[in-house]
């Protein structure tokens, strides 16, 4: 069994997947749970995907870098431990999220001075670095998108949760745009716990999705969410 009371998976550039592992963390706190942050690669699962005529221009430069990231994590992870990479996350959605988004970041997100710069923040080895580079981490990474895909089902983006592994159920999401109160943090748990622990359930779905509320999105605390429609998720120009 594993000593986790919950595994997620995410991408470091989804900001999906970033909103919801903050309210995660702050359930997290609130319940005491372990959570064990796992690997998902939206490059790879878009391997097979013409990007020029599928995605908007930025996807692909963004998707790679977020590659590029997971090696980073996942030789952190073998040098530091997973303490390390729960720690790694927070720090790059912080830059890439909480800060304003400047011309060319999809591709900066993915080079060592940028790299560098987190690691040095969390005092971790910048000579991690190297990572980026290396493909040969992409084999984890694939088989951690494949094991979250196996509990899933292949039509699902990230984040990915599971609950009570290995054997919990999984869901794609909860997909969410804005971040909750501390007291509104639980009960929405609690209401996603519900439906997830029911084995009939299957899924609950909306492609209009506001905006998430991130800095990075160009969002002000005095602004409302802009709704937009993420056709498959990820606001693919065709399937």
């Amino acid at each position: 069994m594993s000593d986790a009371d919950l595994r997620f998976w995410f991408d470091p550039v989804c900001p999906f997947a970033w909103m919801t592992s903050k309210w995660v963390r702050m359930v997290a706190a609130q319940r005491e749970y372990a959570v064990e942050w796992r690997f998902i690669s939206l490059r790879l699962l878009n391997a097979h995907v013409d990007y020029d005529s599928h995605f908007p221009p930025e996807y692909e430069a963004g998707h790679t870098s977020g590659l590029r990231l997971l090696r980073l994590a996942a030789r952190t992870r073998a040098e530091h431990g997973p303490d390390a990479v729960a720690r790694l996350y927070e720090a790059l959605g912080g830059q890439v999220f909480e800060t304003p988004n400047q011309p060319g970041d999809e591709t900066r997100r993915g080079t060592r001075e940028f790299a560098e710069s987190v690691l040095a923040g969390l005092g971790l080895p910048t000579d991690l670095a190297a990572a980026l580079d290396d493909g040969s981490w992409d084999a984890q990474i694939q088989a951690e998108t494949d094991e979250a895909l196996a509990l899933t089902g292949k039509d699902v983006g990230t984040p990915i949760l599971q609950f009570q592994p290995p054997e919990g159920v999984a869901f794609f999401g909860p997909v969410i745009s804005r971040l909750p109160g501390e007291d509104e943090a639980v009960e929405l748990w609690d209401h996603v716990l519900g439906l997830a622990s029911f084995p009939g359930f299957a899924e609950l779905k909306r492609s209009l999705r506001e905006r998430p509320q991130l800095v990075g999105f160009g969002w002000r605390p005095d602004e409302g969410g802009v709704e937009e429609d993420w056709h498959g998720g990820s606001r693919r120009q065709k399937k």
